[in-house]
């Protein structure tokens, strides 16, 4: 019976969450061409957060836990774990103070109403996964770029997915280069927990009542002449939090 009441809600929660895609992506449209980054970044904070309301209808809890003050005033580099798509919103929504940019796969660009338009008109870099040397170049010069402007990027080391909610092994090269070129950031760990769920059927039908869980974790210097031990204690943290070990 779950998982029969869950094909409903999940259908209410699609043409829900479509048509504030499709809404969205004309006032983001509209507001980028006419006036610019600041008016078309809000619409993507209210986007997100439509987003969180929408997964209301599928009981979806979301709990933030977010102890730590982070300035405003430099960039930041957020390091999670990842799970699925609904990764996400909530990150967007609740560090929109912090401007999180994407590195993100080129095909994520096009065919996906707001979506693709905010990853490609909105700061974040898009990466052909087949052509690595391209991606080093295109990493580094969102870095350069995250650094004048104090925006924060957002990264998932993993490279694809955990399917199961247990960490795979970081991959390093892409948070490497950026540490090169964004020295005067702030690395900061975040965690996520049962995201993982809410794929468990490839999104459909979306699981009813998944809870899921964020923590920031305290934030560190790039002051290390050893940037891979950085990594290591940052990948510590994280599995830590999710493996309980």
């Amino acid at each position: 019976m779950p998982k029969t009441l869950s094909y409903l809600f999940s259908i209410l929660y699609y043409i829900s969450f479509g048509s504030c895609l499709v809404f969205f992506h004309v006032l983001q449209s509209i507001s980028f061409f006419t006036i610019g980054y600041r008016p078309q970044k809000f619409f993507v904070d209210i986007l997100n957060l439509m987003i969180l309301k929408c997964l209301n209808l599928l009981g979806t809890k979301i709990e933030f836990n977010h102890p730590h003050i982070l300035p405003l005033n430099r960039p930041l580099i957020f390091v999670a774990n990842h799970q699925s798509t609904y990764d996400v919103p909530p990150i967007i929504w609740h560090l929109r103070k912090h401007h999180i940019k994407f590195v993100s796969k080129k095909e994520l660009g096009k065919g996906i109403p707001s979506v693709s338009f905010n990853l490609r008109h909105g700061g974040s870099v898009l990466i052909d996964r087949n052509k690595p040397k391209q991606a080093i170049e295109l990493v580094r010069d969102f870095g350069k770029k995250l650094s004048e402007k104090n925006h924060s990027a957002m990264i998932f080391p993993e490279g694809t997915r955990s399917k199961d909610g247990v960490p795979k092994k970081f991959q390093k090269t892409g948070l490497l280069n950026l540490l090169e070129c964004m020295p005067n950031a702030l690395i900061v760990p975040v965690s996520i927990e049962n995201s993982w769920e809410m794929a468990k059927y490839k999104y459909f039908p979306i699981p009813i009542g998944v809870k899921l869980n964020f923590k920031v974790h305290k934030s560190m210097e790039i002051k290390s002449d050893n940037h891979d031990l950085l990594l290591d204690r940052v990948e510590a943290i994280i599995k830590k939090e999710i493996l309980g070990k």
